[in-house]
């Protein structure tokens, strides 16, 4: 489990996940020192990492929730198979071992050519028994907008402390536009949202001056956020459900707004799709979940419809598979495939 400095520390990167070290010692109370510490305790022991990612609508992208229903043995190697395309996040094994639900990414303007994961990759993969796709229409919550339970250490003038400068009227009103040009920045800051200025130059090809300022105007126009990885079991939570309801067109808004603001809930969505809404619900144990669902989500009568799916295993969050390693006899960690699964029998194209 995690103490107040570590419950601190994440909730400061929720606010600003480039915030110097020095900045989140000084509002937390402690050394700069024990900060980059406990970050590298955290990287090392829960998964931690600080993710940059595009606004999607910014980068020309339209999301799509797939829900795949695959035979017990193939489940695995193909949810293995998904989290290692890029066009991939939030992998996850649901619903007894026997669903995949994953978030795809696809160009908004390339029509079928984008769309190549949903319309030939995934028919043509053997094991495959059910496929459902489902096109996100509205974020309620999550995105740049964290789930409550990783940010409720900090009190209002740490957070403001925290805060990076607001946009200002020249930079809001631009709305910046992701470009071509910004595809080595956005992949660099997808691997480490923390990279430094010297490392983001080097995989770009600009100075640190550009970067720096490219990073401000694209934090500023709202087109560019950090998002934070974490195993969510140290905050207490071993039982994460995906939740598919049915709302009635004229109630759709009011009841997502409604589910955004429950401290259950990490993601909130608009979808098509005869479950018309979807949720990812973070409780610590079954019976929280039971009572959640009878005393919150049952209170709202106007959801007609509610189908429970219980994740078992994240295969892939936000980010891009980290490399595997390989621990050689002298204690060194060189590349390598170590601890990596070998699909047997499902080939998902790239």
């Amino acid at each position: 489990m995690l103490d107040d400095i570590d419950r601190g520390l994440i909730h400061a990167l929720h606010i600003d996940g480039r915030a110097p070290f020095s900045t989140i010692a000084e509002v937390l109370g402690v050394s700069t020192q024990t900060v980059s510490r406990r970050y590298r305790r955290l990287c090392a022991e829960a998964s931690l990492r600080v993710v940059g990612l595009a606004d999607p609508h910014r980068a020309g992208r339209t999301q799509w929730l797939l829900r795949l229903t695959a035979v017990p043995h193939a489940a695995q190697d193909l949810a293995d198979a998904l989290a290692r395309r890029a066009d991939t996040s939030w992998v996850m094994l649901a619903s007894g071992g026997t669903e995949i639900v994953a978030l795809v990414h696809t160009p908004t303007a390339d029509g079928q050519a984008g769309h190549a994961l949903l319309l030939h990759d995934i028919p043509r993969t053997a094991g495959i028994t059910a496929v459902s796709a489902h096109c996100v229409l509205h974020t309620y919550l999550g995105g740049p907008t964290a789930w409550p339970g990783r940010v409720d250490s900090l009190d209002a003038e740490q957070r403001r402390r925290l805060t990076p400068a607001t946009a200002t009227a020249t930079a809001r009103a631009a709305q910046q536009v992701l470009t071509p040009a910004d595809g080595d920045l956005l992949a660099a800051l997808q691997r480490d949202g923390r990279a430094g200025l010297t490392d983001l130059a080097a995989a770009t090809g600009w100075s640190a001056a550009t970067v720096a300022r490219r990073l401000a105007d694209l934090r500023a126009g709202g087109a560019l956020f950090f998002d934070v990885e974490l195993d969510n079991t140290l905050l207490g939570v071993t039982t994460q459900a995906m939740l598919w309801m049915a709302v009635a067109p004229a109630h759709l808004d009011h009841v997502a707004r409604l589910l955004a603001g429950h401290h259950e809930l990490a993601y909130v969505a608009a979808v098509t799709g005869p479950g018309n809404l979807v949720a990812e619900a973070l409780c610590p144990d079954p019976a929280a979940l039971h009572r959640y669902l009878i005393e919150k989500v049952g209170a709202v009568e106007t959801i007609r419809s509610l189908e429970t799916a219980p994740a078992l295993r994240m295969v892939k969050a936000i980010g891009p598979l980290a490399p595997p390693t390989l621990r050689t006899s002298g204690g060194k960690a060189v590349a390598g495939a170590a601890g990596q699964r070998r699909p047997s029998g499902v080939r998902l194209r790239y």
